[in-house]
């Protein structure tokens, strides 16, 4: 944690400085009280000196008012830098997971990334608030009570010799046992979040096979872990609290008892009044230390995990200086591909050459997981190959301004998201600068116009998170035009057609057809149907191309091709 805490607090050296300033200030003048208080004990109450009491007085309102607006200002100045810290925390892993591959956000897990972008960094930023406050003035007040008890009376300095390290030793071994019990609680938070991620996203689902009472208990049971890790850290609080009371309580009273012989001896009472305040101030930075000391397992936890996001390279490295000029043609040819997943037996896809020619449709098929997502997932370099390469252009994707490459390919994803917003904010997310006319004609050609212009307020109608307030179809057509619009060279449709029903399948091709003459369209299709017109039908096996050809041709070449299009298509669909 201290390397990320040097990383993101370095902007903020000045404020952290202004920090010290006013912690020192105040912490000096804390120091001063009880010497001016035993002044006006011994020199103006005993002897009974009244204008000495006012002026020593006088002086102690005075530095007390400066303490106070010292103390004001270093919160003040500590405060903005703990807020900055977690806005600059909260930035930095938004930015790295942006960059991330699909990879990497397996790796992690969106629930993690979520606890880590908002618990994590609340935990840091409460140690960095804590330490601002407590950090300067902690020491100096420990260092500085020591010295000024030490001048008012040194026989009575073994009290301090047992009380600190007695305060010490008790709240180190209560730490101890509580770092692994913040470790094993960010955990669990991530656990619970996890769950209940699942459960809210698969609401319908749960509903539709009668899983409510399943789905309670596992969401109960992850609570009641996390409860349980709560409390058991909340019983190691419970104690830290009396132990630094009884410590602080018992050294008061021995103060007084051995300090009253002392007095007895020619000590000045002012000067034991004193005494008992600077250790008391003493055992108080000790237990502003511990406050600190508390808050830092469960910090560095959180920093830890924050760090392991923010130093995780992306698998999909981007070019120094990658090229900006392409011709505007569309081409993309895959040269002796493969892709294996970390940790697989096996690739998932082998020796893949092909190309793809602009104003050509070409179609993906085969069989559950035959690799054909993943194929075209390294297109816009959502992975990249572990071998071969991937061209567009001529130019290998590895190589090209990721804008460049991102600004060619209009993709509709497998699973098709939209963002809370509107109709015309979720079309307009890869071209904002689209007029409404350009919209309604993508609506159109994505057969998608006529809900759209029945909804009440048409392309401002709003959109909930996840186009959870449209059906899956309209859903589907509506990811369709947003592609569109984007006006690219290459359109990738990932299965986007399989909730469509084959009349709206048929009319959306169509108009693609017409629309689309000149761009590079690659489609990955389940339905046969939907590929048939392809102008090349590519048949992946095993993460093998096993036919390449027509549809006409692979009914005679290939036999994986003729098995799928018979257990779709009568005999006379076929023909």
């Amino acid at each position: 944690m201290s390397r990320l805490l040097r990383r993101y607090l370095a902007p903020y050296w000045k404020l952290l400085l202004a920090v010290a300033v006013f912690q020192t200030a105040q912490s000096i003048a804390s120091l001063y009280l009880p010497s001016l208080n035993a002044d006006i004990i011994d020199n103006g109450i005993a002897k009974g000196d009244v204008g000495h009491i006012i002026m020593v007085g006088g002086v102690m309102l005075a530095v007390t008012l400066l303490q106070v607006v010292c103390a004001i200002i270093a919160v003040y100045f500590g405060a903005k830098t703990a807020m900055s810290l977690g806005r600059d925390l909260r930035g930095g892993i938004f930015d790295r997971v942006s960059v991330f591959s699909e990879r990497e956000v397996s790796q992690f897990g969106a629930p993690s990334l979520i606890t880590r972008t908002t618990n994590d960094v609340q935990q840091v930023q409460m140690f960095v608030l804590m330490a601002c406050t407590m950090f300067v003035s902690a020491p100096i007040l420990a260092v500085g009570g020591v010295i000024m008890a030490l001048q008012q009376d040194v026989g009575l300095s073994w009290l301090m010799a047992v009380a600190v390290p007695v305060l010490l030793i008790a709240i180190g071994l209560l730490i101890m046992k509580m770092v692994p019990q913040f470790q094993l609680m960010q955990k669990r938070i991530d656990v619970v979040n996890r769950v209940l991620r699942e459960q809210l996203t698969g609401i319908r689902v749960i509903r539709a096979f009668v899983r409510e009472d399943v789905e309670t208990k596992r969401f109960a049971d992850a609570n009641k872990d996390l409860t349980a890790t709560a409390l058991s850290v909340g019983r190691y609080f419970a104690l830290m609290f009396p132990i630094v009371m009884l410590v602080l309580n018992v050294s008061s009273v021995a103060v007084i008892w051995f300090g009253g012989i002392r007095v007895s001896e020619g000590m000045e009472v002012g000067a034991l009044v004193a005494y008992l305040s600077y250790l008391l101030q003493i055992l108080m930075a000790v237990m502003m230390a511990t406050f600190i000391g508390v808050i830092l397992p469960r910090a560095a936890v959180s920093g830890g995990r924050i760090a392991e996001v923010v130093d995780t390279e992306t698998s999909v490295k981007m070019p120094e200086h990658g090229v900006t000029e392409l011709p505007k043609s569309g081409t993309v040819e895959f040269l002796d591909v493969s892709f294996s997943y970390p940790g697989a037996e096996k690739p998932v896809l082998r020796n893949l050459t092909f190309d793809v020619r602009p104003g050509q449709t070409t179609a993906v098929i085969g069989s559950t997981g035959s690799g054909k997502t993943t194929l075209i997932n390294l297109l816009p370099r959502l992975f990249d190959a572990t071998g071969g390469s991937v061209l567009v252009d001529g130019v290998n994707v590895r190589d090209l301004d990721p804008d460049v490459l991102w600004s060619r390919i209009g993709l509709v994803p497998q699973k098709p998201y939209l963002f809370s917003g509107t109709v015309a904010s979720n079309l307009r997310y890869g071209n904002p600068d689209a007029t409404d006319a350009e919209l309604w004609d993508a609506l159109t050609i994505a057969q998608a116009a006529d809900f759209v212009s029945a909804m009440d307020d048409g392309l401002q109608a709003p959109i909930a998170q996840g186009g959870t307030n449209v059906s899956g179809g309209q859903r589907q057509r509506l990811a369709i035009a947003r592609a569109l619009v984007k006006q690219a060279e290459i359109y990738v449709f990932d299965d986007s057609f399989s909730a469509l029903d084959s009349a709206t399948d048929a009319r959306l091709r169509m108009a693609l057809s017409r629309t689309m003459a000149d761009a590079t369209l690659i489609i990955v299709a389940q339905r046969v149907a939907t590929i048939v017109e392809a102008d090349q039908i590519i048949v992946l096996e095993g993460g093998e191309i096993v036919g390449r050809g027509t549809h006409d041709e692979l009914l005679t070449t290939s036999k994986t091709y003729a098995e799928i299009v018979s257990s779709q298509l009568t005999a006379e669909e076929s023909a």
